[in-house]
């Protein structure tokens, strides 16, 4: 699949070429745009508030951190053993909705060969986690309760909010306000909260394929120097399964070093 993704990248980027002068004035202007997940369940600006004491990496050392959410799932297993294979981490915001039960012994696993475990939602569901703040640390709370007997709750100090921490669904239900004051308080309860500055867009409607997938991560990836980058581990998101290996040997090949999400100690 590799060696056709790369031709048919040579092939639109010489279409590209000779474009009238009118469209390419247009792709410039998107070029200089926050890339944005089409998937409306997404909101791609990062928020990684640094750590007290810490200093920035190296400009000039390139940084990958590759994350999952929505798992564990079906497809978890494949997942693991592309990246063991690969001999590289990733990072696996996690959901314990009842769909997600059965594979929740993979989490141990998960930290045995090195990933980290980031809190994502109980639920998922924006409506009952966005109501209010107490309504989203009740749902937090039930998450933390569900993996207990897998992981080591002491270890997990990383959260994602669902939508990201800029999402405005979340303002449907609990009013404009809700994620600021989520995000201060999740400071104050000493969680530190990610979104993503690279999107697989995965979870969008349509399926969309393994070529597409790995083309998306590549194009949004190409330039940056810290790469964090949003996929999806659930039933329904397989193909991304079959583009990993190649985005994996994309940022390999580029130069870039994979990171767990520990490791992000400057905003993005």
């Amino acid at each position: 699949m590799k060696a056709s993704m790369k031709r048919k990248r040579i092939f639109w980027l010489t279409a590209w070429g000779v474009c009238c002068a009118a469209v390419a004035g247009v792709m410039l202007w998107a070029a200089g745009q926050s890339a944005v997940c089409s998937n409306a369940d997404l909101t791609n600006v990062p928020v990684v508030p640094a750590a007290a004491g810490q200093s920035e990496t190296p400009e000039q050392e390139k940084r990958v951190f590759l994350t999952f959410d929505d798992g564990p799932s079906a497809t978890t297993e494949s997942v693991l053993d592309i990246l063991k294979e690969k001999g590289v981490c990733a990072t696996f915001f996690v959901v314990g909705a009842e769909n997600n039960q059965k594979y929740l012994p993979l989490l141990q696993r998960m930290t045995e060969e090195g990933h980290q475990i980031g809190l994502h939602s109980y639920s998922h569901s924006y409506k009952t986690i966005y109501e209010s703040t107490t309504a989203f640390w009740a749902d937090i709370k039930q998450l933390r309760q569900t993996i207990e007997p897998y992981v080591d709750l002491d270890t997990i100090h990383w959260l994602r909010f669902p939508g990201g921490s800029t999402n405005t669904v979340s303002h449907k239900y609990g009013g404009s306000g809700i994620m600021k004051a989520l995000k201060e308080q999740a400071e104050e309860k000493g969680y530190r909260y990610v979104d993503w500055n690279v999107c697989a867009e995965d979870a969008a409607g349509g399926h969309p394929s393994a070529e597409t997938i790995y083309e998306n991560v590549v194009n949004e990836a190409e330039g940056k120097t810290t790469c964090v980058v949003l996929m999806h581990d659930t039933k329904a998101t397989k193909n991304t399964v079959e583009a990993l290996p190649d985005i994996i040997d994309w940022f390999s090949e580029n130069g870039y070093r994979f990171c767990g999400i520990s490791e992000l100690n400057q905003q993005i």
